[in-house]
C-alpha cells in the first residue's frame, strides 16, 4: 500500500530486456535507506519488488502483464522515475490509498500554466473514465492528485510548483504517456453494488432456516 506522495526521483541506469519480461536497475538514495530484499517500491506508480540492492542502486523484475498494461515499457537508460516506498503503519498518511496496481495508461492531451500552477488534461480509456469525479482522487505516475475537470474520456489535474519540481510530471508534456490508478474506494463501491444487484432482494441468504441449518437454534 502506498500514499501517492513521491519520495524522490530515481534514474534508470540499465534496462535488461528478455523475451517478454524486463529487469530495471534504478539509481536512488532515500528509498534505499532502510531497504530489504523483497520490499515493495512503487516505480511510476507500479508496485515492484526489490530483488537486489546496493547503497545507491536497486533492481526490480517487471513481468509481461505489467509491461503490457503500463508505461514502464517506454523506459530506457537515463529515464527519470517517481519512487515511493510502501507506507509504514505508524507513518503520516498525506495522499490517498494507492495500491500500486495501474488501471490504465493515459496520454497528456494538453498542458498549460495558470498562475503558479500547471494544468494537465489527460485522455484515458473508456474502461476507467467512469471512476473519475470532480474533486475526487487519482494517481498519475504514482502521484496522488485531485481532479479538477472531467469529460467522457479525459480528466484535468492541477500541479503546484512543489509537485512540478519533486516529481517527473513537471518534465512531461503533450503526447507523453502516464500510468493511471483510479481511486480504489470507487472500485470497491462499484464491485459491492454489482454484487448486491446480482442477489434478488426477495431471496435473502440470511433466514431462520439458514440459521437453523448452521447450528443456530
Amino acid at each position: 500500500m502506498f500514499t501517492g506522495i513521491i519520495e524522490e526521483i530515481g534514474t534508470i541506469k540499465q534496462v535488461i530486456r528478455g523475451d517478454q519480461a524486463i529487469i530495471l536497475e534504478i539509481e536512488a538514495e532515500k528509498v534505499l535507506e532502510d531497504v530489504k530484499l523483497g520490499d515493495s517500491i512503487a516505480v511510476n506508480g507500479v508496485c515492484l519488488t526489490v530483488t537486489t540492492f546496493t547503497s545507491k542502486r536497486f533492481t526490480v523484475d517487471v513481468m509481461p502483464e505489467t509491461i503490457r498494461a503500463t508505461s514502464l515499457k517506454t523506459l530506457n537508460a537515463g529515464s527519470k522515475v517517481n519512487l515511493e516506498r510502501a507506507m509504514i503503519a505508524n507513518g503520516r498518511f498525506g495522499g490517498h490509498f494507492v495500491s500500486g496496481h495501474v488501471d490504465g495508461i493515459g496520454t497528456i492531451q494538453d498542458k498549460k500554466r495558470m498562475g503558479n500552477a500547471v494544468y494537465y488534461t489527460i485522455t484515458v480509456e473508456d474502461t476507467i473514465s467512469r471512476y473519475f469525479m470532480l474533486k475526487g482522487s487519482v494517481t498519475v505516475d504514482g502521484t496522488s492528485l485531485t481532479i479538477f475537470g472531467v469529460t467522457d474520456n479525459s480528466f484535468t489535474i492541477s500541479l503546484i510548483p512543489h509537485t512540478l519540481n519533486e516529481t517527473i510530471l513537471g518534465g512531461k508534456g503533450k503526447g507523453d504517456l502516464v500510468n493511471i490508478e483510479v481511486d480504489m474506494l470507487a472500485k470497491y463501491m462499484e464491485h459491492l453494488l454489482k454484487q448486491k444487484n446480482r442477489t434478488p432482494s426477495s431471496k435473502s441468504s440470511m433466514s431462520a432456516l439458514f440459521l437453523e441449518e448452521h447450528g443456530f437454534k
